[in-house]
């Protein structure tokens, strides 16, 4: 089985990232996308991030309908902060029968000089690369299977999400129904 992994803090998941998600699904040749909930990711600040086990249930939730959408906790196992190249040498390890591929967007392609082994990533591993505004795809990694997908795009973001919240405005239509009646309930972002 081809798998697309879609690394992310998903702090919180929202409809962006899930249209995302079933785009690479139905058009690309990946049977399945795995959302790989990252608990601390180096380079952004671990300030404001909820807990990483709320944000794996909210993605559970988005998810429960779907057979090609999957979320997984890997990466709560391995030593923190979580690096791509780590989690894929050990999914590679644990899932032997499976191919794994990265997704990302272009503004994460531009920093792929900073990850640890990006070369090797590069070298050994597909990469799905959705066009985001902003920034443009202007490496070409020579021996590197880089596919650049225009995907549809909506402009939400997490952290539009969270100031949102706690502006005590509503964040319906943002994020699947059940995580913002689980966001409200707990009152999480309102700090």
């Amino acid at each position: 089985m081809k798998v697309g992994l879609y690394f992310g803090s998903f702090n919180p998941i929202h409809h962006g990232h899930l249209i995302i998600a079933q785009h690479m699904v139905q058009y690309t040749d990946l049977d399945q996308v795995w959302f790989v909930v990252s608990p601390q990711n180096p380079l952004k600040p671990s300030a404001g991030l909820l807990n990483e086990f709320h944000r794996l249930y909210f993605i559970q939730l988005s998810i429960e309908q779907s057979h090609h959408l999957k979320v997984t906790d890997i990466e709560f196992r391995l030593p923190r902060p979580s690096y791509t190249a780590d989690t894929l040498a050990y999914l590679g390890e644990r899932y032997p029968k499976h191919h794994f591929a990265v997704i990302m967007g272009s503004d994460s392609f531009e920093n792929l000089p900073r990850w640890k082994n990006y070369q090797h990533i590069l070298t050994n591993y597909p990469i799905y690369v959705y066009k985001r505004p902003g920034h443009e795809i202007t490496s070409s990694y020579e021996g590197s299977r880089v596919e650049v997908l225009k995907a549809p795009l909506l402009e939400i973001s997490a952290t539009h999400i969270r100031n949102t919240i706690k502006e005590g405005k509503s964040i319906r239509y943002l994020v699947p129904d059940k995580v913002a009646e689980e966001i409200e309930r707990n009152g999480y972002y309102k700090l």
